[in-house]
């Protein structure tokens, strides 16, 4: 189950369950859309894979299964990005 992570990783903005801001790769690594598109170019940072957009839980089962409200922030040294950002951002993130 997604952990549905409150936040960007890079930037910290918020984004809740509800945002159509979110993206995550494979490993569930969340960032904002404004990061992914001017600052990772679709590279996520931590493991090389390509992001899209984050699915919303249902509002009727978060009481059930709720959204993980633990931040992380870890913003991007973009010295040491710079290097899997320039391995990957021209491969196609389902050929990386």
């Amino acid at each position: 189950m997604l952990e549905i992570r409150p936040n960007c990783e890079n930037c910290g903005k918020a984004l809740p369950n509800n945002s159509v801001e979110a993206m995550i790769c494979t490993f569930e690594c969340t960032f904002c859309i404004d990061c992914v598109t001017n600052i990772l170019q679709n590279v996520c940072p931590n493991c090389g894979g390509g992001l899209e957009k984050r699915p919303s839980r249902p509002t009727r089962l978060l009481e059930k299964y709720p959204a993980n409200n633990n931040t992380i922030l870890q913003p991007i040294d973009k010295e040491k990005f710079k290097e899997t950002l320039d391995k990957y951002k021209d491969v196609k993130p389902n050929e990386r």
